[in-house]
C-alpha cells in the first residue's frame, strides 16, 4: 500500500538497494531497479534530503562458482571483471555510483558475527554437515512482507528438501565447503555465506539496525527480502526497514524474460541498437510498479520522445543566444512554478515518473512557443531553461547534452 514517507532522522534518508550478482553482464531486467532507484535518489536530493545510498554486489554464490569453473578462472577474477563491466553499463545509463558499493566477500566477518548471534539466540542451528540454517518457525512474523503464511508457502513452494533441515522452509545462512569451492574459516567450519545473510550484514553495517527504505525487484520479495527481515529482526530485535519499494517485471513481447525462451537481452546488446539513454527513458516512462512490455515499438517511441526533448532544449539554447535583453515576466514565472509543482505532485505520488514526464512535455511545449517568438526576453528563456534542466536532471535524461557541453571545442 501507499504510505507517507517520514525518514528516521529529519532531512536524511538511508537507502539499501539490492545490486546484481556479478557473474555476467547486466540484462534488461537488472537495469530497471538500477534506473528506478537512481531516479528516486535524485528526486529525494532535489527535494533537499541528504541521501546515503548503499547498493551491494553479490560476489560469491552458486551461479558465480559455476560460471568461474566453466571459464577456468577464480570466483574473485570473475567478480572483478563483471563489476568493472557493471560500472561501464551503469555510467552509460546515467546511473550514478552509490554512496557505498559493498561486496559480500569484504564483509565475511560481519556475516559470521550475525550468524553467531542468530545461533546464540536460538534462531539458527548448525546441521550435521556444517551448514547453518535459519529456523523460520522461530520467527513469529515470518511472511509479513509477502503476506504469505508459512503453511501456504510449504504447500505450493519449490523448496529444497533436505535431511539436514528441521523444516523444509529453513534456509541456509552458511554453506559448508564442497571440494573446489572458495571458503572462509568460521566457528561453524570452512564454508561461505548464503545469499540472504549477505544483504542483512552489509545493509546494517553501513546504515544501522533500521533502514529508512529498502529497494529491489518484485522477484526479491520472497524469499530474499522476507529472509532478510527474519534474520535482521531476530538478531537486533528492531524493525529492519520502515519502507519497501519493489519495481515490476519486464516482459519481452508479452512473454516473461527467460534464457530458456531465448528472449534474454543484456543492456549492452540493446544499447548497440538504440543507445543507453533510450533504455533509461523506457524504464521511467512507466510507473515503477507496473510491468513494462519491452518491444521494438516501445523502444522506437521512447527514442522519438527523447529526440523531441533534445530538439526543444537545443532550440531553446539558440533562442537564448539571440534573445533581446529583459527579465522573466510574472506570468511566465507563474507558469514555470505551476509546471514545477505539477512535476513534484506526480513524483510525490509514489514516484510517478510517467506523470512527471507529462509535466516535462507540457513545459517543453510552452518553451517551444517562447523560443519561436523573437520578442521573448533572454531572462525568461533562461529561467525556462533552468527549470527544464533541473527536471531532466532529476529524471536522469538528456545527459548527453551535458556531456557535450563539458567538452571544450578544441
Amino acid at each position: 500500500k501507499k504510505d507517507e514517507f517520514h525518514p528516521i532522522h529529519q532531512g536524511e534518508v538511508r537507502i539499501y538497494a539490492c545490486g546484481p550478482t556479478v557473474y555476467n553482464y547486466i540484462h534488461i531486467g537488472n537495469a530497471r531497479p538500477l534506473i528506478v532507484f537512481d531516479t528516486l535518489r535524485r528526486y529525494l536530493e532535489y527535494r533537499g534530503y541528504r541521501v546515503t545510498f548503499v547498493q551491494n554486489f553479490t560476489d560469491i554464490d552458486d551461479k558465480m562458482i559455476r560460471a568461474a569453473n566453466e571459464q577456468g578462472i577464480t570466483v574473485k577474477e570473475l567478480g572483478e571483471h563483471f563489476i568493472a563491466e557493471y560500472f561501464k553499463d551503469a555510467q552509460a545509463l546515467g546511473v550514478r555510483p552509490a554512496s557505498i558499493h559493498p561486496r559480500a566477500t569484504e564483509h565475511i566477518d560481519d556475516i559470521i558475527e550475525l550468524i553467531s548471534s542468530l545461533i546464540q539466540k536460538g534462531h539458527a542451528y548448525v546441521a550435521e554437515n556444517g551448514d547453518v540454517y535459519y529456523d523460520v518457525k522461530s520467527f513469529q512474523d515470518y511472511g509479513k512482507l509477502s503476506g504469505q503464511e508459512l503453511d501456504e508457502r510449504e504447500a505450493g513452494a519449490r523448496i529444497e528438501i533436505s535431511e539436514l533441515k528441521k523444516d523444509p522452509m529453513d534456509f541456509a545462512l552458511w554453506k559448508a565447503q564442497k571440494p573446489g569451492e572458495p571458503a572462509w574459516e568460521s566457528p561453524f567450519g570452512m564454508g561461505r555465506p548464503g545469499w540472504h545473510i549477505e544483504c542483512s550484514a552489509m545493509s546494517t553495517h553501513y546504515l544501522g539496525d533500521t533502514l529508512d527504505l529498502h529497494c529491489g525487484g518484485q522477484d526479491l520479495i520472497f524469499p530474499h527480502h522476507e529472509n532478510e527481515i527474519a534474520q535482521s529482526e531476530a538478531a537486533t530485535g528492531k524493525a529492519f526497514s520502515h519502507y519497501w519499494m519493489h519495481n515490476g517485471y519486464i516482459n519481452i513481447d508479452n512473454k516473461k524474460m527467460s534464457k530458456s525462451l531465448g528472449n534474454f537481452f543484456t543492456v549492452r546488446e540493446v544499447a548497440e541498437q538504440y543507445g543507453y539513454e533510450v533504455i533509461r527513458y523506457m524504464m521511467i516512462q512507466a510507473h515503477y510498479r507496473s510491468p513494462i512490455n519491452y518491444c521494438k515499438e516501445l523502444l522506437d517511441a521512447c527514442k522519438a520522445s527523447l529526440e523531441r526533448l533534445y530538439t526543444c532544449r537545443n532550440t531553446l539554447g539558440r533562442a537564448i543566444a539571440a534573445a533581446p535583453a529583459g527579465d522573466c515576466s510574472e506570468a511566465a514565472k507563474e507558469l514555470f512554478a505551476q509546471r514545477e509543482q505539477q512535476f513534484i505532485t506526480a513524483m510525490d505520488d509514489d514516484l510517478n515518473t510517467a506523470d512527471g514526464i507529462t509535466a516535462l512535455f507540457e513545459l517543453a511545449r510552452e518553451l517551444n512557443r517562447m523560443s519561436a517568438d523573437a520578442t521573448t526576453p533572454k531572462g525568461q528563456l533562461e529561467a525556462g531553461a533552468k527549470l527544464f534542466d533541473s527536471l531532466t536532471d532529476v529524471l536522469g535524461i538528456l545527459y548527453q547534452r551535458k556531456q557535450e557541453d563539458a567538452i571544450p571545442a578544441e
